[in-house]
């Protein structure tokens, strides 16, 4: 009797261990989230998490971490990008609008200059044929460019919605709740892909990649802004200091949640360096791809074409 026990008890926890692998398989193999090991299903269900409680206060956070140079990294971005009036954007992970409204912002500007431009050659107008043109210009100041929004998260986008709404953004511009994984779009659909700060958080980022070359157009560019690895030793220590030390705590005050940012932080080491990222994105098919260090390498724009 004790023997049969033993055998049951030994064929049960063999049993156990079958179905604990099995679960493993299902879901999926394991990742980091921060300097954490979790499965592809643990890592992608806790990302969602961290950025559902950071939404509403995502941006006065980005401002506190960055102290505002987020902005002008942004800007950087968008100067290199340097899209024309037509253009079609795709901006993943931007949920909360920051690039989007600077692509609109950049279109209206160039719109403006040329209108001016073709203005001054045209010295013989009249007052009403100069009004005129200022009037179709006002109700097309995007020249047929839009941009489209993906976010995976849902709390995202609404705070990216609410912003529009309250800076009068609506011509030319569409909000898609979707996986950078997996896109919701046709083949060769967009000229300009972007992600700014958003690729470190998707679970596969050599899907994502795929992704993007699959959505734009046969001379379509991918531009991505991301936290990246330091070259300056002693600002790496420095920045390191920084990042444990004060950016959890400005979480717990301003947001009330250490945790979420701590995790953003352990993120940032994770990622992989410039050189690595190059690779991955000249693995996925794009060419010409180098990148920008901003900042001595605390974030960098990577840049490639689908050719």
């Amino acid at each position: 009797v004790r023997l049969c026990r033993c055998r049951c008890r030994a064929l049960l926890s063999r049993s156990a261990g079958v179905l604990r692998a099995l679960r493993g398989l299902a879901a999926g193999p394991e990742m980091h989230f921060g300097f954490q090991t979790v499965t592809e299903a643990e890592r992608r269900e806790k990302i969602y998490q961290v950025f559902e409680s950071v939404a509403k206060k995502y941006d006065v956070m980005n401002d506190s971490m960055t102290l505002g140079i987020h902005r002008v990294w942004k800007d950087i971005l968008m100067h290199k990008m340097n899209p024309s009036p037509g253009t079609l954007l795709l901006d993943v992970a931007g949920g909360t609008g920051d690039v989007a409204f600077r692509f609109i912002n950049y279109v209206r500007s160039v719109r403006e200059r040329q209108l001016q431009r073709k203005l001054k050659h045209h010295q013989n107008l009249s007052w009403q044929e100069i009004f005129d043109s200022y009037q179709k210009d006002k109700f097309n100041s995007l020249g047929d460019s839009q941009v489209v929004v993906c976010d995976i998260n849902r709390e995202m986008l609404k705070v990216g919605k609410q912003k529009a709404q309250h800076l009068g953004y609506c011509e030319g511009l569409s909000w898609v709740l979707g996986n950078a994984e997996e896109l919701p779009f046709d083949d060769d659909k967009f000229d300009v892909y972007t992600i700014a700060f958003g690729i470190r958080n998707v679970t596969r980022i050599d899907l994502a990649l795929q992704e993007a070359y699959r959505v734009l157009k046969p001379g379509g560019r991918f531009l991505c802004l991301e936290f990246s690895h330091v070259s300056n030793p002693l600002l790496s220590r420095l920045y390191d200091l920084y990042s444990f030390q004060v950016i959890p705590v400005l979480g717990e005050v301003i947001a009330g949640d250490w945790k979420s940012y701590q995790y953003l932080v352990e993120s940032i080491r994770r990622f992989p360096p410039q050189e690595e990222l190059k690779a991955m994105i000249e693995d996925a098919g794009f060419f010409r791809v180098d990148y920008e260090n901003l900042n001595f390498g605390i974030v960098a724009i990577h840049s490639g074409f689908k050719l």
